[in-house]
């Protein structure tokens, strides 16, 4: 409109011939049409991606990661400067244990999406993931950089759960040297607690518990399971009766968790692998997976490739190679790389 209106302006200025005024007004309506389309192009083609992308996610949380990356390849070709496209490939490469890829991807989301508090947690979790397998210097470094990505994360959203989990097991858990300590872990508890009780009382009760002030360390989990009574509560509470050697305390906590979690999401999937662990209801845990495999709550949280993984290896440890085969071969029909089925099938 604004240009339509500035050439008809000059032309009655610059008393231009009516039949000349007509041409430019023509003109301008055209460039104007011309914009609009180009507009409406740029519209489609937004919207186009956004859909590539939702249907990238969703194919990421149903472990098809083969089909995601290939997707998510695509549209960061096209669109170089998308941070949610590479934080999902950094998501996709993450779940398939491609360490390299995944920190590549995270840091290009980073640089894209500079106030992310999601991305810079998944960044300090692709650099943990590498540390894993890293030597004492190189994973001293990387250390370094888990601790900076976490804090960053943490920084940028207070209200991050995931985050706050995150840097709280970096601190309970690493040495001083990288920037590790309970302290901090506590403080972290104090400035969160407000917002996120459960993980409060969880910061607290792991700190406790490295303290070897189990007393203290069972109160606290059970305040975090008194919180909202969520799935992913219980599971805590189970894992620590697990690591003191309360077996019935800990087969009653992932009962429970079994029992709350509704919607069959992540959360069953930590208890069938701590029974599984136990020795214990081998058959709950089995089925546990395969409710998750078959809800509308996967996601990569519990990663599908992971989940068949461990499915095959426990049906294997029942004598059922055939199951075990079938199932190590649906990781690899969703994430043909995936170094774990390939071993778990040379292993059978």
């Amino acid at each position: 409109m604004f240009l339509t209106r500035s050439i008809i302006a000059r032309a009655i200025r610059n008393s231009i011939r009516p039949a000349s005024c007509l041409r430019l007004l023509l003109i301008a309506l055209g460039l104007a049409l011309g914009a609009g389309s180009l507009r409406a192009m740029q519209r489609v083609a937004a919207t186009r991606l956004i859909t590539e992308q939702d249907a990238a996610k969703q194919a990421l949380m149903q472990g098809q990661i083969d089909i995601a990356v290939a997707s998510l390849q695509r549209i960061a070709a096209a669109n170089p400067m998308d941070g949610q496209t590479y934080l999902l490939l950094c998501r996709s490469f993450y779940a398939e244990d491609h360490t390299d890829e995944a920190i590549a991807a995270c840091a290009k989301a980073v640089r894209a999406l500079p106030h992310s508090s999601e991305a810079q947690d998944w960044l300090g979790r692709a650099y943990g993931m590498k540390a894993e397998h890293a030597g004492p210097f190189s994973g001293l470094r990387l250390a370094l950089k888990v601790k900076n990505a976490f804090e960053a994360a943490v920084a940028l959203d207070a209200c991050n759960g995931a985050a706050a989990n995150d840097l709280s097991e970096f601190y309970i858990g690493a040495p001083g040297i990288v920037g590790g300590g309970l302290d901090k872990a506590v403080a972290l508890a104090d400035q969160v607690a407000a917002r996120l009780p459960q993980q409060a009382h969880r910061m607290l009760a792991l700190t406790a518990e490295k303290r070897k002030d189990y007393a203290t360390a069972e109160r606290e989990f059970r305040a975090a399971v008194e919180v909202a009574n969520r799935p992913d509560a219980w599971v805590d509470l189970g894992a620590y009766y697990l690591r003191r050697g309360q077996y019935d305390q800990a087969l009653h906590a992932l009962n429970q968790c079994l029992e709350v979690d509704r919607a069959r999401d992540a959360s069953i999937v930590d208890a069938a692998s701590l029974l599984n662990e136990m020795h214990r209801e081998q058959g709950v845990a089995q089925q546990a997976l395969r409710d998750y495999l078959a809800s509308d709550a996967r996601s990569d949280a519990a990663p599908v490739i992971r989940v068949r993984v461990m499915l095959g290896k426990m049906l294997a440890s029942t004598g059922n190679k055939a199951g075990a085969k079938i199932e190590f071969g649906k990781a690899l029909e969703m994430a043909s790389g995936y170094a774990p089925a390939k071993q778990a099938l040379r292993e059978l």
